[in-house]
């Protein structure tokens, strides 16, 4: 491949940011394998969208990787570059009716996942990024099995309400949405983070002191309106992967 060239490929900036979110994504443990998928809309009503390659691992997606699928073909299977059936499935379904989900990223991090199999899986506003939270997830109770086509339409709808940015999916993982990479991606890292306080606190054994409902809407607000964070977040982490040589930006 002649890198020179790379450039020009359609949606550079984004294919790129897209990219060091798989990669920090293995460095932070959160990845699974060949499995899970992020995915990105890059077309004005959401149907069109970037997402990694069937069965690639996080840690070697490059930006020329990421495959572009129309949520509206239904021949995509059917390609020799089809994506995942159940990425396709999920991912699909969100692009379809969901056009406030630009970005959304799916795993089955650790500690998302210990909330996503207890009974009660909504992540209280134990701590300030707990509080981020707050008002803002939606729980699936209702686990099909795999997210081929039914399950992915299922889920989708559970998205309806665009304040609800996180989707706890019982016996299964985590789903966030946002705008663009650098708001979904920050808003993963926080809230396996959040989860991770929560079950550990869980583990103590001791009463837990939970934020008043007006605190954790109070501070949700607050961080949700934080000037630049997202972004900076991003910048810097793609900074660090420039200055290691990576090669995600091929």
């Amino acid at each position: 491949m002649d890198t020179a060239r790379i450039p020009n490929i359609d949606n550079w900036t984004e294919r790129c940011d897209l990219a060091a979110a798989f990669r920090w994504t293995v460095r932070l443990n959160m990845h699974e394998g060949v499995a899970n998928h992020f995915s990105l809309a890059v077309n004005d009503d959401g149907t069109k969208f970037l997402m990694n390659p069937n069965q690639k691992h996080f840690s070697r997606v490059r930006a020329s990787d990421l495959l572009m699928i129309d949520a509206n073909d239904p021949e995509t299977l059917k390609g020799p570059d089809a994506p995942d059936p159940t990425a396709w499935g999920l991912h699909g379904a969100i692009h379809r009716h969901c056009p406030h989900a630009r970005c959304a990223m799916h795993v089955h991090s650790i500690h998302a996942t210990v909330l996503a199999i207890l009974k009660d899986s909504i992540l209280p506003p134990v701590d300030q990024n707990a509080a981020m939270f707050f008002g803002r997830q939606v729980v699936d109770e209702d686990y099909g099995g795999l997210a081929f086509e039914e399950e992915g339409e299922r889920c989708a709808q559970l998205f309806a309400d665009p304040k609800k940015s996180v989707m706890i999916m019982g016996n299964h993982g985590v789903m966030v949405i946002g705008q663009t990479v650098a708001e979904t991606f920050t808003r993963l890292y926080y809230f396996e983070r959040a989860a991770e306080t929560y079950v550990r606190a869980l583990q103590t054994g001791k009463e837990l002191r939970v934020l008043s409902d007006e605190i954790a809407a109070k501070t949700a607000d607050e961080i949700e309106e934080y000037p630049e964070q997202n972004d900076r977040h991003l910048s810097e982490l793609r900074a660090i992967l420039d200055e290691e040589g990576s090669n995600y930006a091929t």
